[in-house]
């Protein structure tokens, strides 16, 4: 919708063809740190795609997400061995200096009720063996993110009080707080 409204190029995560999501979601401790390679790889591959284009555009997951949320928490939880998670955060720490922050990062707040009602809502197979304590940390390693990132402008939106696809005035809201971050309060 917002891709839509500021006519940017939007730029998803690939799920469908992930070699690695379902089963890691089979297999979180077998599977963790191939599918974190593999997102890094994707999304360091779409930024340099994005520089090179001219286009705005708008991401639905950053670079950081799984370097500061998902590793974090797989190798917190036993899911990721301490080795594996010292080699992925010793190639992102590599890239990222070669990356620039987002222009404005939107974070979108849920609680874990929100989050399993979004997740139930997009009806994916695999998704329905997530742990509810896997959802708990990686909101409680967001919200950890959240407070630290200083790498440029930011928005919070509280997901649990908006309804933006069912009511034309939320989205308004989420409107006009992205268009003032990015342009100022005249365009």
């Amino acid at each position: 919708m917002l891709a839509k409204h500021f006519k940017w190029e939007p730029h998803y995560e690939d799920v469908d063809n992930n070699p690695y999501l379902e089963h890691f979601y089979e297999d979180m401790r077998r599977w963790s740190f191939n599918l974190q390679i593999y997102f890094l790889t994707q999304r360091f591959k779409q930024i340099i795609e994005i520089r090179k284009g001219k286009k705005n555009v708008i991401q639905d997951r950053t670079i950081y997400e799984d370097a500061y949320i998902f590793a974090p928490s797989l190798h917190e939880m036993g899911l990721m061995r301490t080795q594996d998670f010292d080699s992925y955060r010793g190639l992102f720490d590599l890239v990222n200096q070669f990356i620039e922050p987002p222009d404005l990062l939107i974070y979108l707040r849920a609680s874990v009720p929100t989050l399993v009602r979004q997740i139930q809502s997009r009806g994916r197979e695999y998704e329905s063996s997530i742990r509810i304590d896997y959802l708990k940390s990686l909101n409680e390693k967001y919200e950890k993110w959240i407070e630290s990132y200083d790498a440029g402008k930011m928005i919070v939106f509280e997901v649990d009080h908006l309804d933006v696809p069912g009511k034309p005035e939320d989205m308004r809201v989420v409107i006009e707080k992205i268009q003032s971050n990015l342009y100022g309060l005249f365009e």
